[in-house]
């Protein structure tokens, strides 16, 4: 590879080092373990690709995708009861508009599971039955599916818990949304894609600049469409370190490369948004992340009364317990007595975690399991630390002096790519291609893109020796964040050129997608 990178690119590889590596959030701290319905395992922020042409204008370009997902690792056929959500949890996508770290839209999610009881007659009694349907399902609020799920979406201006509160709409009419039942297999739901495309609602934005407030919401299970080389990973990198440098075995599948998360599903809340709603001004750059709260008090009830989610009583305050941005910081960067803290957390006070950027253990690991120094050994990571907490310059960073924080950010002035174009390894995978991508990771996150990959090359110096430059990198000092030069140099890389040949065996680009709202793939079925 004989492309130099620009200044703009090489602090845009640098910053997956920090923010993501080998999965994503899925079971990443204590206590979240133990209330998985409310564990936020991705997010995902970009320009809408649907149904647009080559230089990124026409269908739904003027739009933003937002994808939470919640419950990780679902087994499709995990019946009787599935994967509902929960009626006593509050969901939240926020969104910062300004770069100082505090949410300036939420949009809040909250789920109704209405039991109906059906019953059978058996003998003389009417005995209601054991399972969620009684037939097969294909309508919105299927008569024969025994619990029926229904939510609703307020939009909240400002703090998320005194600011101004609107209701989604319907563009009929009505504030509640129908939920599809998850996919429990081809005899009750014969057409899966069909049944869940009639969950698609288009909706009214409250507070959206006059003619940019319709917009699209579903909420509903979809295939896990992470790619990752999970058992692998955490079993100490059980792989040798020739096959993760051979180029050949990026996609390798059977051959040392697992696809297990891919066999499971989770429960996605979509909702697409006009980019200039979610803009404050003239400043088009945007930072996401995902909470899931549970009520401060909780009270087991030992002999709960005849109904659906009735063992418990809740009340009190709403208490944070899951919070994502960039994919598997809570995960791989936080050390684990800190893990519950940041899922608690909220980016304005991130200062408070420097020390797990800065200083990362990751890279460190990796040559202990591996048996070698495998990572630049460099430290402070302060290059990190600034691009990882405040957008790249000339990228994704506000023009305002962002207050540094973890968070995904999308430049909503960049065209999105239609997806044939796209390059798995979004910004990076352009620069190194020559392309015309800019964008995907780190500016906002498609389904697409390989953030493993990335973050693998870029954590153990592998785009510094694809630039080959032998200078420090400079990057722009921002408060809180000292200005220093970067760890990151050539000379440094122990693993030298073939460092920018790792991967993790299982290539994102190989994962099955839609091409329209809401993106993520149809479930795996049940029975399947």
């Amino acid at each position: 590879m004989t492309m130099k990178l620009t200044h703009m690119t090489k602090a845009c590889l640098l910053v997956v080092a920090a923010g993501s590596a080998m999965a994503s959030s899925h079971r990443e701290a204590p206590f979240i373990t133990t209330s998985p319905k409310v564990d936020g395992t991705d997010f995902y922020m970009f320009r809408s690709y649907e149904g647009i042409a080559a230089n990124g204008t026409g269908g739904r370009a003027d739009y933003v995708t937002l994808l939470a997902n919640y419950q990780p690792l679902q087994n499709a056929y995990g019946g009787p009861n599935y994967f509902s959500l929960d009626p006593n949890a509050l969901y939240e996508i926020h969104i910062d508009n300004n770069g100082d770290a505090k949410e300036d839209i939420s949009f809040q999610f909250r789920f109704k599971n209405a039991l109906k009881s059906i019953p059978l007659g058996i003998g003389s009694a009417s005995v209601p039955i054991p399972l969620i349907q009684a037939g097969a399902v294909s309508t919105l609020n299927d008569a024969n599916l025994n619990v029926n799920e229904t939510y609703t979406v307020n939009v909240m201006r400002s703090d998320r818990r005194r600011g101004s509160s609107g209701a989604v709409m319907k563009t009929g009419g009505g504030a509640t949304f129908e939920k599809p039942v998850d996919n429990i297999g081809s005899k009750t739901i014969a057409d899966y894609p069909s049944y869940a495309a009639k969950h698609i609602h288009t909706v009214t934005i409250p507070g959206c600049p006059a003619g940019k407030d319709q917009g699209r919401v579903f909420v509903g299970q979809r295939q896990e469409g992470f790619a990752v080389n999970l058992g692998t990973i955490f079993d100490l990198v059980n792989a040798p370190a020739a096959f993760l440098l051979d180029p050949a075995n990026k996609d390798a599948v059977g051959r040392g490369g697992q696809h297990e998360v891919q066999k499971t599903n989770v429960t996605t809340l979509a909702l697409e948004v006009h980019k200039d709603c979610l803009t404050a001004g003239a400043e088009p750059v945007i930072g996401g992340w995902t909470t899931g709260s549970l009520r401060q008090g909780r009270l087991l009830d030992g002999k709960p009364g005849s109904g659906n989610d009735k063992a418990e009583k809740v009340g009190g305050a709403w208490v944070q317990v899951s919070r994502l941005g960039n994919p598997l910081v809570n995960e791989v960067v936080i050390g684990l007595p800190d893990k519950d803290k940041f899922n608690a957390s909220s980016p304005k006070d991130d200062a408070q975690f420097l020390s797990y950027v800065t200083n990362p253990t990751l890279p460190a690991l990796l040559g202990l399991v591996l048996g070698a120094t495998v990572a630049p050994t460099n430290l402070p990571r302060t290059d990190l630390a600034t691009v990882f907490l405040t957008g790249i310059t000339g990228v994704n960073k506000p023009a305002t002096n962002p207050k540094p924080s973890e968070m995904l950010r999308l430049n909503t002035a960049i065209a999105p790519v239609p997806f044939a174009s796209q390059n798995r390894l979004g910004v990076a995978g352009n620069a190194l291609a020559g392309g015309t991508d800019n964008a995907g990771f780190p500016n906002g996150r498609r389904p697409k893109d390989d953030v493993v990959d990335i973050a693998l090359v870029a954590m153990l110096g592998g785009l510094c020796v694809i630039n080959g430059d032998t200078d420090a990198l400079k990057l722009n000092s921002v408060p809180g964040v000292p200005s220093l030069t970067s760890a990151c140099k050539p000379s440094s890389v122990p693993l030298g050129a073939s460092a920018a040949n790792i991967h993790d065996g299982v290539d994102q680009a190989t994962v099955p997608f839609l091409p329209a709202f809401p993106y993520l793939n149809t479930p795996n079925s049940g029975s399947d």
